[in-house]
């Protein structure tokens, strides 16, 4: 039994067609026939067919010219053109505008049958590999990425732009915020979906060692190089190439990788000869790639040629909206996984997790509802298994604070709740001079020691207003 099983045969003279429909419907196949070019146009436009043998030479109509219509409007169908002696070179050119093989007449049964085999099989290859290609597209598309807050908007609209094209991005982002969820939504909207995406954590290896598995290395370049291995330029070309962390990168191997933006060369590891590479880079980071730069520990110019464009990927705290619909989904995934048959969140577990500042972002929110799950014994998730589960510091639900569980939480946390609460302090303060003043900036700046432009930039900042009510 065959996959794909309609043929139209197309060729003026009737022993050909004949012969080959008696040939291919003991095959299994479904055939149909055409004498001429016109015919075999018009049953193309009604039916559907998987395969077309068609001549070359036809009497009204140029082979070449149906099967340009053909791929014009039917794509997907597979032409093999049939040809006789001396025209070798128009198969040749038809080859080239899309048929997918060319038979020699006279052909004997086992060469028809061995060529149409081998259609239905490439036929079945290309869609086995689109098959794959739309769940790859279905995994990372963006309906897969939750969210519905503008600034998550506004990175879709972005990524459709540049998906297509070639060019160098930099995603910039907390730890956790899903870098790498953003840097494959790209590869599989670029036309480089059918290859390869490779993920590399600039964190992972020693300076020496990332040399190596970036570049690759020549056999003997160092102890323990018994032969020679390809690098991860070499394992990408063609295909997306993400790099996290880039930031940890060394100056020495920063300058060779900036040489690979410009060029497309490099030279493996105890190697002379240069190789090219043609992967698509996308470099992502959490630091602050300026200040990085200013402290002289990342090459100007390679920030400059990685920041082409640059996306930004929110922290979850600044999209809040977004909480609630994540929490389900996380919640949706783990239910199903430890086969707990719970109904959702309470309404104060729900305000909980929307009123705390998430400094591990997406990820520690996953990590988070995860756990809940494991530990409940309830029929819901409440705000009490937040207190007996995640350590939450009891209080207004606007204080509850989650023990970070990472040295990088733990920074962001310090620095979120200096910035937090010392708003208060700013703010109580300038209302406080501006009340001892009258409501006068002047006078208000003059009193605790500040230049006037410095106060004034202050209550723009916290949008306070001069009056002499304060």
């Amino acid at each position: 039994m065959h996959d794909l099983q309609k043929i139209l045969v197309i060729d003026d003279e009737p022993s050909i067609c004949t012969g080959c429909k008696m040939i291919l419907s003991e095959k299994g196949y479904e055939v149909d026939l055409s004498f001429s070019g016109q015919d075999g146009l018009e049953k193309i436009a009604k039916n559907s067919f998987d395969l077309v043998l068609l001549d070359i030479r036809l009497p009204d109509i140029n082979g070449i010219e149906i099967l340009k219509k053909i791929k014009e409007k039917k794509t997907n169908v597979c032409v093999i053109i049939m040809t006789g002696h001396g025209t070798v070179e128009n198969a040749v050119e038809a080859m080239k505008n899309g048929a997918f093989d060319f038979i020699t007449k006279p052909f004997n049964e086992k060469e028809l049958s061995k060529s149409v085999l081998k259609a239905f099989e490439n036929r079945k290859l290309v869609r086995e590999n689109l098959f794959l290609k739309k769940q790859l597209y279905d995994k990372f598309s963006f309906d897969n990425i939750i969210g519905e807050n503008p600034l998550i908007v506004e990175i879709f609209h972005k990524i459709e732009r540049v998906a297509p094209l070639d060019t160098t991005v930099l995603l910039d982002g907390e730890s956790g915020t899903g870098k790498e969820l953003f840097a494959h939504a790209i590869h599989i909207h670029s036309k480089r979906a059918a290859n390869q995406f490779l993920a590399v954590d600039c964190n992972t290896f020693s300076s020496s060692l990332m040399e190596s598995e970036l570049f690759g290395h020549a056999k003997g370049a160092f102890t323990g190089a018994d032969k020679t291995m390809p690098g991860i330029f070499e394992i990408a070309s063609n295909g997306t190439l993400f790099l996290d962390e880039v930031t940890n990168l060394d100056l020495n191997i920063q300058s060779k990788f900036l040489r690979v933006l410009e060029t497309g060369e490099y030279k493996a590891v105890g190697a002379s000869q240069v190789k090219k590479t043609n992967a698509r880079i996308i470099a992502a980071t959490n630091m602050d790639m300026k200040q990085v730069v200013k402290e002289k520990k990342f090459r100007q110019d390679l920030f400059y040629r990685l920041n082409i464009f640059p996306i930004y990927i929110p922290p979850l705290r600044d999209r809040k909206d977004d909480i609630p619909t994540l929490a389900y989904h996380f919640f949706k995934r783990f239910s199903r996984k430890t086969g707990k048959k719970i109904s959702g969140f309470s309404d104060d577990a729900l305000n909980a997790l929307v009123d705390y500042d998430w400094p591990g972002n997406v990820r520690q929110l996953k990590n988070v509802v995860e756990r809940l799950v494991i530990m409940s014994d309830e029929n819901q998730l409440s705000q009490k298994n937040l207190y007996d589960n995640l350590e939450i510091k009891r209080g207004d639900a606007s204080n509850d604070i989650l023990v970070p569980g990472n040295i990088d939480e733990l920074k962001a946390a310090k620095k979120r709740f200096l910035e937090k609460n010392f708003s208060k302090i700013e703010t109580s303060f300038l209302i406080k001079a501006l009340s001892k003043a009258d409501g006068n900036i002047t006078e208000a700046a003059r009193i605790v020691g500040m230049q006037r432009s410095n106060f004034s930039a202050l209550m723009k900042k916290y949008n306070i207003k001069r009056s002499k009510n304060l």
